[in-house]
C-alpha cells in the first residue's frame, strides 16, 4: 500500500477530504509538519520525516508551508526541494510555491508570458513609491499595496487619497504596489479557476462584501459556467508559473479585459467545492496518482 505525506500544520476539512480520497485509490495520507522534519546527512535517511522512519513517503502533497523568519522558510523549501531530488513526487513542489508565494516573481512571470496582470512595481525606495501612488492617484486611479508573502487579503490596503499615503508601508523593507483594477458590473466580484493538470476543472464568482474577494473575509461563492477565454486565461497563467495545480483568480474589468490577479500554489477549495459539480480533491489526487506516482489504480 503506498504511504502518502500530506504537509500541513491544520489538517482540516482540507486534509480530510484528500485522506478519503487517497484511500479511494489505496493508498494511506498522514499528516506531518514541515517543522518536524530534517535534514540528516549521516548515512540515514537524509530526509526525516515523522512516521517515515525507515523509508521516504511513495509521495508529498502540499498542503501548507509554515511561516517563519526567512532562514525557516527556506529550509521548509530545502526539505521538498530534498524529496523531489531524490526521486519522491512532491505536489505542488518547492519550485512552484516559491514562484506564487513571492508575489513579485508571480508578477514578472505573469507579464514575461504575456498574460494580463495589473500594472505592478516592486521597489525598496519610500520616496520612489510615494511618486508612483501620487502619479497613479493624480490620473484617477487607485493603488493597491500588499505584502509580498501573504494570503487571505492579509496587509493588503487600497489607497484612494493623498492622506493614505501616511499609511503606505513596506513588507519588510520592500514595496510592492498594484493598480487597482474596477470589476465590470455592480458590486465586487471576482473568479477563481481551478486548474489541475492543465485543465481547468471547476470555477466559481466571489462576490465579496467589499473590494477585497476573499472568502475568509466574507465573500460568498457561486456557480459557474467556465467559459472558454476564462479558462484558458486561467491555464496559461498555471503553466507560466510550471505548477501542478492552482488556484487563479481572475477579473473582468470595466475597460472588458480579463486580469489574472492572483495565482494560488496552496489555494483552498470548500467555497469551490460547494457549489461546483466534481470532487476537488478527487481530481488533484487522481493526477497526483496517475501521472506523478505513474500509478493506474481502478478507483472502483
Amino acid at each position: 500500500m503506498a504511504r502518502i505525506v500530506i504537509f500541513t500544520d491544520d489538517p482540516g476539512w482540507h486534509g480530510k477530504q484528500l485522506c478519503k480520497a487517497f484511500s479511494a485509490y489505496g493508498c494511506v495520507a498522514e499528516y506531518v509538519s514541515l517543522t518536524a522534519c530534517r535534514l540528516q546527512l549521516n548515512g540515514d535517511l537524509p530526509v526525516a520525516i515523522p512516521g517515515f522512519e525507515t523509508v521516504l513517503p511513495d509521495a508529498a502533497f502540499v498542503r501548507g508551508v509554515p511561516g517563519g523568519s526567512l532562514e525557516e522558510v527556506v529550509f521548509y523549501l530545502d526539505v521538498l526541494h530534498a524529496l523531489r531530488i531524490l526521486g519522491v513526487p512532491v505536489y505542488n513542489d518547492a519550485g512552484a510555491v516559491e514562484r506564487s508565494v513571492d508575489k513579485a516573481m508571480t508578477s514578472f512571470l505573469l507579464k514575461n508570458a504575456g498574460i494580463a496582470t495589473p500594472a505592478t512595481w516592486v521597489l525598496r525606495e519610500r520616496d520612489a513609491a510615494l511618486a508612483i501612488v501620487e502619479r497613479e492617484l493624480a490620473a484617477g486611479r487607485y493603488v493597491i499595496s500588499k505584502p509580498l508573502f501573504g494570503s487571505q487579503g492579509e496587509g493588503i490596503r487600497r489607497l484612494e487619497k493623498s492622506t493614505d499615503l501616511f499609511w503606505l508601508t513596506s513588507s519588510r523593507g520592500i514595496y510592492y504596489l498594484q493598480r487597482f483594477i474596477e470589476c465590470e458590473g455592480q458590486g465586487y466580484s471576482d473568479k477563481r479557476v481551478y486548474v489541475v493538470n492543465g485543465k481547468a476543472v471547476a470555477g466559481m464568482r466571489r462576490r465579496g462584501i467589499s473590494w477585497l474577494n476573499n472568502v475568509a473575509r466574507g465573500a460568498t461563492c457561486q456557480a459557474l459556467d467556465l467559459d472558454a477565454e476564462v479558462a484558458d486565461l486561467a491555464v496559461r497563467a498555471v503553466a507560466a508559473l510550471n505548477m501542478d495545480y492552482a488556484g487563479v483568480d481572475i477579473m473582468r474589468g470595466r475597460d472588458g479585459c480579463l486580469y489574472v490577479i492572483e495565482v494560488n500554489s496552496v489555494p483552498a477549495w470548500k467555497g469551490l467545492q460547494s457549489v461546483c459539480g466534481i470532487n476537488i480533491a478527487e481530481t488533484m489526487v487522481r493526477d497526483l496518482v496517475e501521472r506523478c506516482m505513474c500509478r493506474k489504480i481502478d478507483a472502483d
